[in-house]
């Protein structure tokens, strides 16, 4: 009897159950749940055979991912895929703002997180990370009275800006993408047909599983106070990848997708050293700094808010102007490039200050920002002075002036 079952399982258990695994997996439309039951001939002989079935296709299913091909059309997300991001994101690998697509920041953060891991560096669809830990892609936000005090008229131009006590979100789909760490684009396909732009307190939205980024428990402290246990640690900085990397010795804690600067104003190379991490930080806003990295007298002091340039958060470094900091443009962290400085989602730069102080080593490794241009003007021809004014008959006649 025993040997008929182990053979039942052999032959004909596991090949069913992987392909189950492809029925499931195969179609990108997570509407279509299979669940199969293997059991051998004569169950009520072997009772446990059911329950070693399930486990087999429950641990086969939670391994499993599987890139649809081709891709479904964007915006329409992967479940396995957004899982994943869930994960990484948990972990404080980010793949940048969750979209539930494959795409460059989703692939960096696995390689990281299994470097961590220790585990074999793969790409998204040959990764074995277990996903039982993110049982369920989707949660409810119920939409409250008390989120719309973050929420408001928000000037363009800094001039209208440094005259508010703050800068809010502009929306609440704007408030949601940041609280849950989203693509806008990814909450309007799962809220369909539910108008996004014209949420109200009530509403209830569903949105991912992930730690929501707390806007209302932020208060404005000048300078966080130190850590001596992290002091050890180091930041690593990879301009050319736009990777932050947190490392404790040879053990990297965290790592984060990130915005350089770029050109001549490119985010300067070197080791450095934290001097202060601001929470709810003010932001001078001059011009001439922006652009050629100069002072000049002529700026603008910006109030906190999540729509502050520097966002939530500054970690200043021993390098006059050049910090890491959030952002008021979480949709283009390693999408664009920065004044200089190095930006990060707001919903990352609040967990990764948990873990780090005033005092630690910044390194940072790219190309060096690249001079301006020496830009030589022709000189101007010399203008003649002007020729006197003739004079006429009568003022030669009579020596008239």
């Amino acid at each position: 009897m025993l040997i008929s079952f182990l053979l039942w399982q052999c032959i004909i258990a596991i090949p069913l159950s992987c392909f189950m695994v492809l029925l499931r997996y195969g179609s990108h439309r997570r509407s279509f749940n299979l669940i199969l039951l293997f059991v051998p001939p004569s169950p009520m002989k072997h009772p446990f055979a059911i329950i070693l079935s399930l486990l087999l296709l429950s641990f086969s299913a939670g391994l499993a991912i599987v890139i649809p091909d081709p891709l479904p059309k964007a915006p329409e997300p992967i479940d396995d895929i957004l899982r994943l991001q869930i994960l990484l994101d948990t972990q404080l690998f980010g793949p940048g703002k969750l979209d539930g697509r494959p795409g460059e920041f989703t692939t960096k953060a696995l390689k990281r997180y299994q470097l961590a891991q220790g585990l074999q560096e793969t790409e998204l669809e040959a990764h074995s990370i277990d996903l039982a830990s993110v049982p369920e892609a989707y949660s409810t936000y119920m939409v409250r009275e008390e989120d719309l005090k973050f929420v408001g008229d928000l000037p363009s131009q800094p001039s209208a800006q440094s005259k508010r006590k703050f800068l809010p979100y502009d929306s609440l789909l704007e408030f949601l993408t940041e609280r849950f760490h989203s693509a806008p684009e990814l909450l309007e396909f799962i809220n369909r047909p539910l108008k996004l732009c014209a949420l109200k307190p009530g509403d209830a939205v569903k949105v991912p599983t992930v730690q929501p980024f707390l806007i209302e428990e932020l208060t404005e402290i000048p300078k966080l106070p130190e850590v001596l246990e992290f002091q050890a640690r180091v930041i690593k900085i990879d301009t050319r990848e736009k990777l932050l990397g947190l490392w404790e010795g040879e053990k990297l804690l965290a790592s984060l997708p990130t915005t350089p600067g770029s050109g001549h104003l490119a985010t300067p190379p070197g080791t450095w050293r934290i001097l202060g991490i601001t929470q709810m930080p003010t932001f001078r806003w001059d011009k001439s700094v922006l652009e050629y990295g100069v002072r000049s007298e002529s700026y603008y002091e910006l109030p906190i808010g999540p729509n502050n340039l520097v966002g939530v958060m500054w970690i200043g470094l021993n390098r006059p102007g050049i910090g890491i900091h959030g952002t008021n443009s979480p949709q283009s962290i390693g999408r664009s490039a920065s004044h200089g400085c190095m930006r990060t989602a707001n919903w990352d730069v609040v967990r990764l200050v948990k873990h780090i102080t005033q005092g630690m080593t910044v390194i940072i490794e790219g190309p060096a920002p690249e001079p301006r241009p020496i830009v030589i003007r022709k000189a101007e021809p010399a203008v003649p002075p002007p020729e006197p004014p003739k004079r006429g008959f009568f003022q030669r006649l009579f020596g008239g002036k």
